[in-house]
């Protein structure tokens, strides 16, 4: 009896583990093409130079997902009180959790576009319906 609840509780987390999705490799021609989609952005809010290290990097057919660490080249750390966004002013540093980008992408033609993208998420904001409506195949395990 156990080992049934036991299945039957790990079930609906196991139907959602995998997805029909793949990480396009180091160096290759999509991997490079969704970084330079996103870094316009990182560049604005955290300055430059701004390398990524890929934490999950997930693409299906012309949608995509990716969870990164935006770094200085050399792996240098970006400090978040000297960037341009707080510079600006345009936030509220209690909010913010450091420089991790979250973005969700889009194919428009032959061109990747950022369309969805945040740094320094404190709440999986990726996860509510109208994301999961589209971006479910590449991030199932927070779209039930």
């Amino acid at each position: 009896m156990f080992r049934i609840l036991l299945i039957l509780w790990l079930l609906p987390s196991l139907a959602f583990a995998g997805g029909d999705y793949s990480e396009p490799p180091r160096g290759s021609d999509l991997r490079r093409a969704l970084m330079d989609a996103v870094r316009p952005h990182a560049v604005w809010n955290l300055g430059a130079p701004v390398e990524f290290v890929v934490e999950d990097l997930r693409v299906s057919g012309d949608i995509a997902y990716a969870s990164l660490m935006p770094q200085r080249p050399g792996g240098g750390a970006i400090d978040f009180w000297q960037t341009p966004l707080m510079k600006r002013g345009e936030i509220d540093p209690e909010f913010y959790d450091g420089v991790a980008m979250v973005v969700l992408y889009q194919k428009s033609g032959a061109t990747w576009v950022a369309v969805h993208w945040s740094i320094g998420s404190t709440d999986v904001w990726w996860a509510g319906p109208e994301f999961c409506a589209e971006f479910k195949a590449v991030t199932p395990e927070f779209c039930y």
